[in-house]
């Protein structure tokens, strides 16, 4: 686990505030940076969901510089506890593009390259260029109708409904340093890089973390019934290393220019880059915490999954197959504003067991004294 914190963090991390969470030989903890120093706020507020609902992000008994690292024992966990974690899908036109391709390709990697190359040349340039839901994007479903080429995908990409979705249970997300599960069964998979915007039970976000949306392409392409399959396992979703709570400093500006780097390092010496650019995202990330918020209830918060530009085609093993992950490989989302989320991959078979859930939770904080600071 990754417990030298400060090499997570932004440089610019002694002029931002972090929340987040920590592991202790007692149980989870909740933690606060503030000026390049560490803070523990557990006896105050017991659950980040808490200390954003309630803006309790002061009052903390003092651990020492963030240079010092985490005290002995600990590590991070994600910083997301008792808040629904959400996400938005197809929220980029090169990502919308990557769906219909899984679609029409039926998951089978090898038949993906035609296909791309017959997609993009129809609809590349007149997808990136229209607003979703206008009266130009309904022209453009129209003639895509027309030569038979409209898919469900291009629906929520240039629609007025995005898609939303429910992403993980509550308390199942890993963090910083842990590993991340794809399905055993699955042939082509890849991460997916992407900024994640923490709200309150009102829907008012508060700060920004980085977050890794593991997909299953072969799955998802098959049917787009089997999202939760491809989406909900085991480790799939890594939140981290820290909530970048919004100040003066660190604004939904931020967010909405951010470029969210990806790196994967593999044991058999492969390495690919690509970057997510969240200026060229489709819908405002506003829009679509409204949209996730709907006519929803969250009373303990919600966490949201922004979408991703990066949907990698690099060959990896073969000509024409593309990319897969393999275990092993290392994976780091990197973003000059919000930090670094580095996780090692696993299959969701072999990766910790998920025990904590909300039971086990609720009676470590029942035997610590701290329910009630919940």
């Amino acid at each position: 686990m990754a417990d030298n914190i400060s090499d997570s963090l932004p440089a610019d991390y002694e002029r931002g505030r972090f929340l987040g969470r920590a592991d202790t030989p007692d149980g989870p903890c909740v933690i606060l940076i503030e000026q390049g120093k560490l803070y523990d706020l557990t006896a105050r507020v017991a659950t980040t969901s808490g200390a954003i609902a309630r803006r309790a992000f002061d009052g903390g008994m003092l651990i020492g510089p963030v240079s010092d690292g985490l005290p002995e024992g600990w590590s991070l966990l994600s910083p997301v506890d008792l808040q629904c974690i959400k996400a938005a899908g197809v929220t980029f036109a090169l990502s919308a593009i990557e769906r219909v391709i899984e679609e029409q390709a039926r998951g089978d990697a090898a038949a993906a390259s035609e296909i791309r190359a017959q997609l993009e040349g129809k609809v590349g340039s007149g997808i990136r260029s229209v607003v979703p839901g206008s009266e130009e994007a309904m022209q453009l479903k129209a003639a895509l109708i027309e030569e038979g080429m409209w898919s469900q995908y291009l629906e929520v990409a240039i629609g007025p409904d995005a898609e939303i979705f429910s992403k993980s249970p509550v308390l199942s997300t890993v963090g910083h340093g842990a590993e991340i599960g794809v399905r055993s069964d699955s042939s082509w998979n890849n991460p997916e890089p992407e900024v994640v915007l923490a709200c309150d039970s009102h829907g008012e976000v508060v700060g920004a973390a980085l977050g890794n949306d593991v997909n299953l392409r072969d799955f998802e392409g098959r049917s787009a019934l089997l999202l939760s399959k491809a989406k909900d396992n085991t480790a799939s979703c890594s939140i981290g290393p820290f909530i970048r709570l919004f100040d003066e400093n660190f604004t939904i500006d931020d967010v909405r220019s951010a470029n969210v780097d990806l790196t994967i390092e593999g044991p058999d010496g492969y390495r690919l880059e690509g970057t997510n650019i969240m200026a060229q995202i489709s819908r405002d990330p506003l829009d679509l915490v409204s949209q996730c918020l709907s006519e929803h209830h969250y009373p303990d918060g919600f966490v949201l999954f922004c979408g991703t530009l990066f949907a990698p085609t690099q060959d990896r093993d073969e000509e024409g197959a593309g990319f897969t992950h393999k275990i092993g490989d290392k994976v780091t989302i990197q973003s000059d504003r919000i930090g670094t989320l580095q996780n090692t991959v696993t299959t969701s078979r072999d990766a910790a067991p998920w025990e904590m859930g909300f039971a086990a939770f609720a009676r470590n904080l029942a035997g610590r004294g701290l329910i009630d600071k919940i």
